[in-house]
């Protein structure tokens, strides 16, 4: 079975976020793999170890992406791809363009991705990328289970749970509680030192230069400072009446 597996390099949500003149910077940030994706990974690897096959990553990112696809090579996948151009904006609409360009070059049974990436949170990729190629799609699975040229996932349907069994090739998007990613060993990380890693531009993929993005970045902007709390005295009538007039000319909520 060939699986695809999309990983994206994201900040460490646990890390301070440092921006200057609207712009990130990355020096001294530390850089993971996305953890949704990391479930996409784990799951991959049972899937291949259960039935057999090969586990492929691929990534749309900077050159520092390949940092996360090393290791997750070390957890066990395969082979890597990362897709690195200086031209390519990273806007979701070009992002599954550019993911559809390589595929339709490639033979797969099965796509796995993270549910939402912790950065942009827009979840849209997948989505986009089922539709381009055209296959079956099932977001924020909890479960799946492979069985011949048929998949049953479970999805988590806020709070319920939604059984749907899907004809291969399909893509599926990772949700916590899928598995429990494992960690890279040792062995793990000598091994990935030396499986096959492919770097491609834009100009190696029949098709991925035309994707350009359809959205632009205006401001980036850290949320407010939080302020202190206030207590309201007096009477019940009162409180409530200094409330809706703090709700109305100061938080601008009503």
């Amino acid at each position: 079975m060939d699986i695809f597996v999309f990983v994206k390099q994201t900040f460490d949500t646990e890390e301070k976020i440092v921006l200057q003149n609207g712009i990130v910077q990355e020096d001294g940030a530390k850089f993971v793999i996305n953890p949704y994706d990391e479930y996409a990974v784990e799951q991959a690897i049972q899937i291949r170890d259960d039935v057999g096959g090969k586990v492929t990553l691929l990534s749309v990112g900077p050159e520092r992406t390949a940092e996360a696809l090393r290791t997750a090579l070390a957890m066990g996948a395969d082979e890597a791809v990362l897709i690195s151009d200086e031209r390519i904006q990273g806007d979701e609409f070009e992002v599954a363009e550019i993911l559809a360009s390589y595929l339709r070059g490639q033979s797969y049974d099965l796509l796995l991705g993270g549910n939402f990436s912790v950065d942009n949170g827009a979840g849209q990729v997948a989505i986009r990328l089922a539709s381009l190629l055209g296959l079956p799609h099932a977001a924020s699975i909890t479960k799946l289970e492979i069985t011949g040229s048929q998949a049953l996932a479970h999805r988590d349907a806020e709070g319920d749970i939604e059984v749907l069994e899907l004809p291969l090739p399909a893509l599926f998007t990772a949700q916590q509680g899928l598995n429990e990613p494992r960690y890279p060993s040792l062995p793990g990380i000598m091994k990935a030192k030396k499986k096959p890693f492919q770097h491609l531009t834009l100009d190696d993929i029949e098709g991925a230069a035309s994707a350009v993005a359809k959205t632009v970045r205006t401001e980036l902007t850290l949320p407010p400072e939080r302020k202190a709390g206030r207590i309201l005295k007096g009477e019940l009538a009162a409180q409530v009446s200094e409330l809706v007039h703090v709700l109305r000319t100061e938080s601008k909520v009503i």
